[in-house]
């Protein structure tokens, strides 16, 4: 799978304090990381190590991580819908139009006996 080219101008950084277990540390540093990238709208929170460094570069993976599987989903929807219109527009084989007009013949048949029997009935 191919990486989406992640650009630091499209990312908003910012840190704010971390919550949970820590101690002082958590209670006085920013150590918990949000990233913001604006053309998907995707946010990433991580407050997972004690250290910011660290928690800054567990966001930025996890934000490239993110990014790629949408992407990824996108172009298998994409290649989905292309073979689905590649499918319907193939060409039936010659036993499948054969069976396809038999059992045309047999509804036709059934409602032309419909028919008959209506017009007796009257």
């Amino acid at each position: 799978m191919g990486r989406y080219p992640l650009r630091k101008e499209d990312v908003v950084e910012s840190f704010i304090r971390s919550s949970g277990p820590g101690g002082q540390n958590v209670n006085k540093l920013a150590s918990c990381v949000t990233l913001w990238h604006r053309p998907t709208g995707i946010r990433i929170k991580c407050q997972v190590h004690r250290s910011q460094l660290q928690n800054r570069q567990e966001a930025w993976r996890l934000l490239q991580e993110t990014i790629d599987e949408k992407y990824a989903q996108e172009l298998r929807a994409l290649t989905q819908r292309k073979e689905k219109i590649r499918r319907q527009n193939r060409r039936r084989s010659l036993s499948a139009k054969e069976r396809m007009l038999e059992t045309k013949r047999k509804q036709a048949m059934k409602k032309i006996n419909r028919q008959k029997r209506a017009y007796e009935k009257e």
